[in-house]
């Protein structure tokens, strides 16, 4: 029997395995942020315990600095200054690459791992991030860990992981026009539920994935996360080659040549067999937006809101009543035309060049409604520079968005800015759980096209695909 994409990268690092189904991985690349990775760095210097590879280690600033225009040390996030400073310092002490306030590599950890190079197929990526999964779009073994874990890769340069079983989504036709790579995630989640993919590393394959670009894979991966998955595998194409040789730390000369035909060895034998198989047609997809207080609670956006008593179980039930109550929805009412207050275009799920130029040919020539606060937060600093260099940010202010530095922003509270209480938003992000986006805020999770065209309508729309 043939082997997976993920079993190929996973045997490739495993160190040692165990009767228990668990192995010791070897990790190639550590990225940290100023939140959890500074702390991760301060336990392991108050105990004496050196880095084991610092070389491979690679740090940024975003998840609780500001993203206004002019920023500095100084944060809304009580305290956030300390995070920022303590990962400066921790940085300098160990010798470890920091993508500081101001340097031009700045940006969210997973859009700076891939942009960096720091991220290459085969190689494992590991980060306190649950997200990091987005980087396997790429053909990369990454997952999301904790700051104890993070302190043993950083000191070890292993982990123990249990292996998980295996998931193949087919992707056939192709994604209509109006639709995204996060419709399809947000169907995937809401047909399957959030623990549809528990205990599986998922591989995305199929003719509507293959004729994607590749920044509108690390959507799909990025999703997976609230799928309950512990990552997600693309296989290595061209333009994913292209893209990983053009980077600053890609290998070169002799190096380059050989890690070519290594790449090109990523992909699933023919012969290769899956625990759990999906099949989608990519075609009848339509734009999705989510109705209550988990990425799972979404339907098409020309649907019904469903009733909790439809629901196939009292838990279910009971969370959907307790979600209706909170986001102030009447079952079997419709969420297109419902007014909004805020429209947010940003995050590690919707913040690249791909989903900018998207948002920004709905906004062309068009204004935010009156009373919608809208603002936009390029992922990186190498993003915002792209985009201003093709005027997408002109298109935006000119939209009546704000238009900001590269960070996490209003993708959680925990940073420190949020939306008023009671207001009903739009986003872009990843997660709509209660206060997520700041205490008693309402968060309907959609794509790039459906928050602008909503931003324009001052209220939940989707965008005409006639126009794009």
């Amino acid at each position: 029997m043939g082997s997976t994409l993920f079993d190929k990268l996973w045997n490739s690092h495993v160190v040692r395995a165990f009767d228990d189904g668990t192995a010791l991985v070897y990790v190639d690349r550590i990225v940290l942020h100023e939140r959890t990775g500074s702390i991760a760095l301060k336990t392991l210097l108050d105990d004496g315990r050196p880095l084991a590879n610092p070389s491979q280690v690679f740090a940024t600033m975003d998840h609780v600095l500001d993203t206004y225009p002019g920023r500095s040390d100084a944060t809304t996030m009580p305290n956030g200054r300390d995070f920022i400073r303590a990962m400066r310092e921790g940085a300098k002490r160990t010798g470890i690459t920091l993508f500081d306030i101001g340097d031009p590599g700045q940006g969210i950890c997973h859009l700076v791992s891939a942009e960096q190079g720091i991220a290459l197929p085969g190689l494992s990526v590991v980060c306190p991030d649950s997200h990091t999964c987005t980087l396997g779009a790429l053909g990369c073994l990454a997952w999301g860990i904790g700051t104890s874990d993070c302190e043993q890769a950083l000191a070890t340069e292993v982990l123990r992981v249990q292996k998980p079983r295996q998931m193949r989504i087919w992707c056939d036709g192709a994604i209509p026009a109006g639709v995204t790579t996060k419709d399809l995630a947000l169907y995937l989640i809401a047909e399957h539920g959030a623990a549809g993919a528990a205990g599986h590393a998922i591989e995305f394959a199929g003719p509507a994935i293959e004729r994607l670009e590749l920044e509108s894979r690390f959507t799909i991966c990025n999703m997976v996360v609230e799928f309950s998955a512990f990552t997600a595998v693309i296989a290595p194409d061209l333009e994913t080659i292209d893209y990983a040789e053009s980077r600053p730390r890609a290998p070169c000369g002799a190096a380059r040549d050989a890690a070519r035909r290594c790449w090109e060895s990523l992909r699933t034998d023919a012969d290769a067999r899956f625990d759990r198989e999906i099949r989608v047609d990519c075609g009848a997809l339509r734009p999705m937006v989510s109705w209550g207080t988990n990425p799972a609670q979404t339907i098409r956006i020309d649907a019904p809101v469903p009733q909790a008593a439809d629901m196939p179980d009292d838990n279910q039930r009971q969370a959907a009543e307790r979600a209706l109550e909170y986001m102030g929805i009447t079952p079997g009412g419709r969420l297109q035309g419902l007014p909004i207050q805020a429209a947010f275009i940003g995050s590690c799920t919707n913040s690249r060049l791909v989903d900018l130029r998207a948002a920004a040919g709905v906004l062309r020539g068009r204004r935010v409604a009156p009373g919608v606060k809208a603002i936009c937060v390029p992922g990186s600093t190498a993003t915002k520079r792209a985009a201003e260099q093709e005027g997408l940010d002109r298109v935006f202010t000119e939209a009546g968005f704000e238009w900001r530095e590269a960070g996490c922003s209003l993708c959680f509270h925990a940073g420190g800015e949020g939306f008023t209480p009671g207001e009903r938003v739009i986003s872009t992000t990843n997660r709509n759980f209660e206060g997520r986006q700041g205490p008693g805020v309402r968060t309907h999770l959609a794509s790039p096209l459906t928050v602008a065209a909503s931003a324009i309508a001052g209220a939940i729309s989707a965008a005409d695909a006639r126009n794009l």
